[in-house]
């Protein structure tokens, strides 16, 4: 593995409006049934109400109390758990399932061929930056196709959320430049610049059977969830709900690609790379929004 520059022991500083923010969200998640009001919250972490709700909102996009209303117990079993959770077919009702307009994003994407993949990122320069998003710090990688992983990371994860990343592709060369990841982050963040005119580039680096996973995640409108077997069926292979849920868990460009939105059998939200409360948020905003 060739890196070429040192990585930042930690871009958060003490105090940020993230911590904040994933204060918040715990403090919501594990307190939903009391429905804790502004200023419960504020209290618990010494704030204003008005600050509060002012930083949770520039953050998050929603309000505490909307997002708080996304994320109760109750609205995730009317979301997650119902008995028949919504299909991947709702997609291409949705004419979501075009090259060029896959999902929410306004995603385009290519794959690499497989001889590509078995080099494990020989002959690529992959470059890469740390950026605050709504979900912590995001470690953003691109190459001259487009982005090629995002990751998260909590304040001081900065080098193991590059190790392993990193570890996926180990014959590539690495090349800090936030300045070329920046605009990439903006792009995915921030709603306002989800264009179908000007799709979001995006390649995908695995194998043949983990790109056909990645393309099924894809197509996955915002707002609505799958399970694994959903997944293994819409891939043509209905027993390999098993391998589907690895490959899912292998997903190098989380969030874009929103394997958050895939879930276990039962429609429980099982495990997720980046930590489950991550995940809640991540389901909550896009609730939110929705």
């Amino acid at each position: 593995m060739n890196i070429t520059t040192s990585i930042p022991a930690d871009i958060t500083p003490q105090g940020s409006d993230y911590e904040t923010v994933s204060r918040v969200v715990e403090l919501l998640t594990e307190n939903y049934r009391d429905q804790p009001s502004l200023e419960t919250i504020a209290g618990e972490l010494g704030q204003s109400p008005t600050q509060l709700q002012k930083t949770f909102t520039r953050w998050a996009g929603l309000s505490p109390k909307a997002f708080l209303q996304a994320v109760t117990l109750d609205h995730a079993k009317r979301l997650l758990r119902q008995e028949e959770l919504p299909l991947l077919e709702t997609s291409f009702e949705l004419g979501l399932s075009g090259p060029s307009r896959l999902h929410d994003l306004f995603v385009t994407h290519e794959a690499m061929s497989p001889g590509e993949w078995k080099l494990r990122g020989g002959g690529l320069t992959i470059r890469y930056g740390f950026h605050p998003c709504p979900f912590g710090v995001a470690l953003v990688m691109i190459t001259d196709r487009g982005l090629a992983g995002l990751a998260f990371n909590d304040a001081g994860g900065e080098k193991a959320s590059f190790e392993d990343m990193a570890s996926r592709w180990p014959n590539a060369q690495y090349v800090e430049d936030s300045a070329a990841t920046a605009g990439y982050a903006a792009r995915i963040f921030d709603a306002r610049e989800w264009r179908s005119e000007e799709p979001l580039r995006v390649v995908l680096i695995g194998s043949d059977f983990q790109i056909r996973v990645w393309e099924s995640l894809l197509k996955i409108p915002m707002g609505k969830a799958v399970t694994y077997s959903d997944i293994a069926g819409d891939i043509g292979q209905p027993t390999a709900s098993r391998a589907v849920g690895a490959a899912v868990g292998r997903n190098p460009i989380s969030f874009v690609v929103p394997c958050h939105r895939a879930l276990g059998k039962s429609g429980a939200l099982t495990g997720y790379h980046w930590g489950l409360t991550r995940k809640r948020a991540m389901l909550g905003w896009e609730a939110g929004k929705v």
